[in-house]
């Protein structure tokens, strides 16, 4: 194929016309290729890669990201060109060629399968659309396919945050509204470790911030994003020289604290308390066993049941700063640290 396995999975396709009474089950398939149908999801247009192609009426169109928008998991495989789309108790799949899926352990008839044409994947989209809870209505006048998904507003907004047409908050006149605590949203994707695109519930659509202050909003993957780029603050600091006491305000000198506070608010904006021991009454105790990157690591220090404190950055390593010889650094979670351990806290 000439596009990758990821990419593959997100061109799927739409089967948008009725057929025709003169096009018999048994006639041989008429395939032309069409520039004129305008396809929308959830109200946005759709731009796909390839013009569409259409098989006895019903059109197939590949379409990156539909799945995604839709709420649904991939997964593909190559050998037996197989995809499986799941959301939530929903699962469907479809063997490329075939004229039967399988939703949920049933067996579904497919009257045009799917085909890999010029390196793109076209699978019926009427059929996987409908299949996933979403509806599908061809407008004849202006050769349009309106698809509307069944949107979970599954995210709960916890502080008023303001709502974007690009993941950047640098300029304000990106700025399309406010949304308001408690409302409800949709998760579309993670752009990064800082940005999600959302759906409101009026159909809109943009970016809003994914730091932890915003929404309930939480996966494996944005967490691990946000651990990196914890992580990746912190670097920018290695060699700042140790001065006890130093204040938080500045990023000249650094103690241990002071160096957790800055990284924490500067990358997530979460705001901890200035010294290590009442930043080890914050959110909640992990185990050992289940550290995960951006996890913090109290430690005795000075004769305090907790006078220090490190970042876990993963593979047993720990940033942080005590030493007026070394400053803010990387070292092995190992000897001295592990018996002077007192407590692992979680904050996002």
């Amino acid at each position: 194929m000439k596009k990758n396995n990821y990419t593959l999975l997100m061109l799927l396709a739409a089967s948008l016309l009725y057929s025709a009474p003169t096009h018999a089950a048994a006639a041989p398939q008429e395939q032309t290729t069409t520039k004129a149908v305008s396809i929308y999801m959830d109200g946005r247009q759709l731009q796909p890669e390839t013009p569409p192609v259409v098989v006895n009426g019903s059109a197939l169109v590949p379409m990156r990201g539909l799945f995604e928008v839709q709420g649904a998991k991939l997964s593909w495989d190559n050998a037996s060109k197989t995809v499986t789309a799941t959301k939530g108790n929903t699962t469907l799949t479809y063997r490329i060629g075939d004229q039967t899926a399988n939703l949920n352990g049933q067996t579904l008839h497919i009257s045009v399968p799917g085909q890999i044409t010029n390196g793109y994947t076209l699978v019926p989209l009427r059929f996987i659309s409908e299949a996933l809870g979403s509806t599908v209505k061809w407008d004849p006048s202006t050769k349009s396919v309106w698809i509307t998904s069944a949107v979970e507003y599954e995210t709960s907004i916890l502080q008023s945050v303001n709502l974007r047409t690009s993941p950047n908050s640098q300029n304000d006149s990106n700025a399309l509204g406010l949304l308001p605590a408690g409302e409800k949203i949709h998760v579309t994707r993670e752009v990064d470790a800082l940005w999600l695109e959302v759906q409101t519930k009026n159909n809109g659509n943009g970016y809003i911030s994914a730091k932890p202050q915003y929404t309930d909003y939480t996966s494996p993957a944005l967490i691990q994003k946000q651990g990196s780029e914890l992580i990746a603050t912190g670097m920018k600091y290695l060699g700042a020289p140790y001065v006890f006491g130093a204040s938080s305000d500045q990023t000249k000198t650094f103690d241990c604290s002071s160096f957790v506070k800055r990284v924490f608010g500067d990358t997530l904006s979460i705001d901890l308390p200035r010294v290590s021991y009442d930043q080890a009454k914050v959110g909640k105790e992990v185990k050992l066993d289940d550290l995960r990157v951006g996890d913090l690591l109290f430690f005795t220090a000075r004769k305090l049941d907790i006078g220090h404190v490190a970042i876990y950055a993963g593979n047993n390593q720990i940033l942080h700063t005590y030493s007026k010889e070394q400053g803010v650094h990387m070292e092995a979670f190992e000897g001295q640290w592990k018996k002077r351990f007192v407590t692992a806290r979680r904050v996002f």
